[in-house]
């Protein structure tokens, strides 16, 4: 048996005919994103990996990139389909899917640079590791630039009922995202050998692959109190139906609020509620400004004899921007610490270069004052009569949820706790809200910090530190929580480690594109990926000579032939 034979590495050969190469990446797209909720398949982001890398396998990097795009846009127009019901129109929905899935394409184009790295030549599983981390820093890059990122259909996320998690702590989103990459990869390569009979191999492959994913449900989670425990409270007041103006809506929306956290204080009976959390947005007019308004406010504080947090809209005067802000309120003695939202949403809470961007859409102008982003860290201080001392929470607004600097900085900074308002009005019936609470639990699993996610209309839940949902509301209910949350300050290893697994990933990812680049400049037009050693140097007295002499004799015996 020859070399290639024993170590099956990279010359096997690919599955997909030709002809299927873009369905087989089509259907991996799809897969992957009914591993997301509402579906949760979890392990179908491994099997969508797996598409990916096979139907790449050996194209060119022009193929390679569209093919990423086909498996991109397969992966995002379904993910991401709320949209259209955020703002009544596909244009958004297509032009969003079409930008995240030039990434997947990035990725294409790259990995058939990286995988002609030498150090890559005939050693399958470390390409499979490769293209792992390859992947990863394509999405870091996606959840960062341009005017943010948009760190949504992390492959991180869709682990939030599987072994995985439990990674979480020790290197976040980088960490869990790669063993998905890579378990992905491994299934492709157990699927190569397979094709070449190659069973032994095609086990071996197989078995790492379900140790990947799976082993790591052994590791431990912490979920008790370190720093004692709050009964935190949280309303969810639903929305009246559309139609009346904004003023008279967003009155209506307090006054829901308020009548819930009367309710709460009612079913809370002689237990007495610590802390109580409104969604954002459940006072846009502020109450800071409004006597109407703090009135309600107040007295919604002062039924329950616990702090409020809130969500309200901050206008500075003479400045046409809005700040979109949490806020605690104490009945009696009015607002408190507030913290406004330094990630605010491009295109959905302002609009950069809106000239340009008019000339394309008119649907630039429905958002009319544009939110300017907060520069206050993500944490905010409440007092807890029952402790005797200020509580640090970790706080970030909606979509904050999926930015994890965001998030690690509260927690650094001392937060004992984690809370997401959001407000989910605009997405209907679809699956964001359950999208954004897998991120509220992977963010809990992460830090090891109990987690409060309130929304206006659902989905509504109380987190443990260990990701474990104690409480949860339904979709466009009026509906109250009470849970006993623990408070805890050690720090995970992943909120210690900080940036560095996603600079490390930067690091690892641009050496193999360059290495193989190098490598594929000196051998122009050959992919070294597919060849997994070098051939063999001859000796002084091998064959060659005599054969290439014959082949001088046969050229020689034909011309005067043909004259």
């Amino acid at each position: 048996m020859n070399a290639r034979r024993r170590n099956g590495g990279a010359s096997l050969p690919g599955l997909m005919p030709p002809g299927l190469v873009l369905v087989g990446a089509g259907v991996g797209g799809w897969a992957t994103s009914l591993a997301f909720p509402d579906r949760g398949w979890w392990p179908l982001a491994y099997a969508g990996m797996a598409c990916l890398l096979l139907a790449m396998r050996g194209a060119s990097l022009v193929r390679a990139a569209g093919i990423g795009l086909v498996w991109g846009l397969a992966f995002f127009l379904p993910l991401v389909h709320w949209a259209v019901q955020a703002t009544g129109s596909a244009l958004p929905w297509v032009a969003l899917s079409v930008f995240q899935a030039l990434y997947v394409a990035g990725f294409g184009a790259l990995w058939t640079y990286a995988r002609r790295a030498v150090w890559l030549t005939g050693r399958p599983l470390a390409q499979a590791v490769t293209a792992a981390v390859l992947w990863v820093a394509i999405e870091q890059v996606r959840g960062s630039w341009p005017f943010g990122g948009f760190p949504w259909g992390f492959l991180a996320f869709s682990q939030t009922e599987a072994p995985l998690l439990r990674l979480a702590p020790y290197g976040g989103e980088v960490l869990v995202s790669a063993f998905v990459a890579v378990t992905g990869a491994l299934i492709a390569l157990a699927l190569q050998y397979l094709r070449r009979t190659a069973v032994i191999a095609a086990t071996r492959a197989l078995l790492a692959a379900v140790l990947l994913a799976g082993a790591p449900g052994r590791l431990p989670l912490t979920a008790g109190p370190e720093n004692g425990s709050l009964l935190v409270g949280a309303v969810q007041g639903n929305v009246p139906q559309q139609g009346a103006d904004w003023a008279e809506q967003a009155r209506d929306v307090t006054a829901n609020h308020a009548q819930g956290t009367e309710r709460l204080a009612a079913t809370a009976g002689r237990r007495k509620l610590d802390l109580v959390v409104w969604p954002e947005s459940a006072a846009d007019i502020d109450p800071r400004t409004d006597l109407a308004q703090a009135s309600t406010v107040d007295r919604a504080a002062a039924a329950v004899g616990a702090p409020l947090l809130l969500g309200t809209q901050r206008f500075p005067d003479g400045q046409d921007i809005r700040y979109n802000e949490i806020i605690s309120w104490t009945a009696g003695a009015g607002s408190g610490d507030a913290y406004a939202k330094q990630h605010p949403v491009p295109f959905g809470e302002y609009v950069p270069f809106r000239a340009f961007f008019r000339q394309l859409t008119p649907l630039v102008d429905r958002v009319a004052t544009d939110m300017a982003a907060g520069g206050d860290p993500a944490v905010m201080d409440v007092w807890i009569d029952a402790l005797g001392r200020d509580v640090r929470l970790a706080t970030g607004i909606c979509f904050e949820v999926a930015y994890a600097d965001l998030i690690r900085e509260g927690v650094l900074d001392g937060a004992e706790l984690i809370v997401i308002p959001t407000n989910n009005a605009s997405f209907g019936r679809t699956p964001e809200s359950t999208q954004q609470l897998a991120m509220s639990r992977f963010r809990a699993v992460e830090h090891g910090r109990s987690t409060v996610q309130v929304s206006t209309v659902g989905v509504s839940a109380m987190i443990m530190p260990d990701g474990t949902v104690v409480a949860r509301t339904g979709l466009f209910t009026d509906e109250e929580l009470i849970a006993s949350l623990p408070l805890r300050t050690t720090l995970t290893p992943a909120a210690r480690l900080g940036t560095t697994p996603q600079t490390a990933v930067y690091v690892l990812a641009a050496a193999a594109v360059v290495s193989g680049a190098l490598a594929g400049s000196r051998r122009p037009g050959r992919d070294r990926s597919r060849r997994p050693f070098p051939r063999r140097l001859r000796a002084a007295d091998d064959h060659a000579p005599t054969l290439r002499v014959r082949a001088q004799r046969v050229r020689a015996l034909r011309v005067p032939g043909r004259v």
